[in-house]
């Protein structure tokens, strides 16, 4: 019975990760540095001043026409 049973939790436990590294659980967001994190709100910051310097500039042309 103890053979039985030990080898029968061998192969479950063995089936149950294989299950799970073919399947894997995406509950949490892949993990981002904090230098990854500076680094993108930096480039969103930019974007967003490029963005309103150019909707500037148009407005002001805008008005002088």
């Amino acid at each position: 019975m103890n053979r039985r049973k030990k080898i029968k939790t061998i192969l479950t436990k063995r089936s149950k990760q294989a299950n799970l590294k073919a399947n894997p659980k995406k509950a949490k967001p892949k993990y981002i540095s904090k230098a990854e994190r500076a680094k993108l709100e930096a480039e969103e910051a930019a974007q967003v001043s490029e963005n309103g310097s150019a909707s500037a500039t148009e407005a002001n042309q805008d008005s002088i026409e």
